[in-house]
């Protein structure tokens, strides 16, 4: 009787290197689809849903192959979006981040994620769904499972891919099982996450 959500970053795509706003998976993107494709085979999915970009529709489009009794549905409630602006208890060395932003882009994008947490995180008793979207979606699904203060999307990062699990049992509170899992992708295979600073 449980509910899981089953969270998927797009594969790596090819925008930032071609000037595109919306591009393809990159040839190592398409890897990382296919290896993730691998990896939820045996899991019993109910439903999948993507994001209208077409870097997501592609991820989904390599698990359908790999599960062809499911046919993977677009959602506008997946979209890429800000999740919110500044916010009162943001730390301000997130204002950098924040300027090429308007304050419609964080009122849409705050309406768009109040509408998505109702929508996927309402309670469907055996239900086994996949959601590939975007990272900064991932991370307020997250913050919100773990009911962090708003702001902490902002350090909350998934990998090209990468595998986030949440579950709700009946009568308990959404968990978190597994955040940004990358076991079924070699080393070579996971990009995406921020540059870290040597230590």
């Amino acid at each position: 009787m449980t509910h899981y959500l089953y969270l998927v970053r797009h594969g790596e795509h090819l925008d930032a290197e071609h000037g595109l706003e919306d591009g393809p998976l990159s040839p190592r993107g398409r890897r990382q689809a296919a290896l993730l494709a691998d990896r939820l085979s045996g899991v019993p999915l109910s439903s999948v849903w993507h994001s209208p970009l077409e870097r997501a529709a592609e991820t989904a489009r390599a698990v359908s192959e790999r599960l062809p009794a499911l046919t993977p549905q677009p959602s506008a409630l997946l979209f890429d979006c800000l999740p919110t602006g500044m916010t009162a208890d943001t730390p301000s060395a997130y204002e950098p981040f924040f300027g090429s932003y308007t304050d419609a882009d964080a009122d849409a994008g705050s309406a768009q994620m109040g509408d998505a947490v109702a929508e996927f995180l309402a309670r469907k008793p055996d239900a086994h769904e996949l959601l590939i979207t975007h990272n900064f979606v991932i991370a307020w699904f997250v913050r919100e499972v773990l009911d962090a203060p708003s702001w902490r999307w902002l350090t909350i990062n998934q990998a090209h891919c990468g595998l986030t699990v949440l579950a709700q049992r009946p009568g308990r509170p959404w968990t978190v099982v597994t955040h940004n899992d990358l076991s079924h992708l070699p080393v070579e295979l996971r990009t995406g996450l921020p540059e870290l600073p040597p230590v």
